[in-house]
C-alpha cells in the first residue's frame, strides 16, 4: 500500500503557509519597531530605558519563534520528501 502523493499535498501547503505568515510577522514586527523606535526618538518625553529594554525582548521573542517555525518547516519538508520516495519505491497493489 504506497502513499498517495494527493495526500502529500495537504501537508506541504500548510507548511508553506506556516513558512510564508511566520516571514511576514516577523517582517511586519521589524517594521513595528523601526516605527516606534522612530516615535521614541521624535517625541518630547524623557527617554525609557525599560520601554527600549521590553522592545528589544519581544524583538527577539519574535526572532525566536520564527527561527523554531523555519526549523518545523525544515523538518516538515524533509519528512514529506522521505515519504514520497517511500511512496515511489514500493511496488503498488491492485
Amino acid at each position: 500500500m504506497g502513499l498517495n502523493p494527493d495526500h502529500v499535498l495537504i501537508p506541504v501547503a500548510a507548511l508553506s503557509a506556516l513558512t510564508i505568515i511566520a516571514v511576514t510577522v516577523r517582517g511586519i514586527a521589524k517594521l513595528a519597531f523601526r516605527y516606534a523606535e522612530m516615535k521614541l526618538k521624535q517625541s518630547s518625553a524623557p527617554h525609557d530605558p525599560q520601554a527600549d529594554a521590553r522592545l528589544e525582548r519581544i524583538e527577539h521573542a519574535i526572532d525566536a519563534m520564527a527561527i523554531e517555525v523555519e526549523r518545523i518547516s525544515e523538518g516538515q519538508r524533509f519528512t514529506t520528501k522521505l515519504l514520497a520516495e517511500r511512496s515511489r519505491a514500493e511496488p503498488i497493489e491492485h
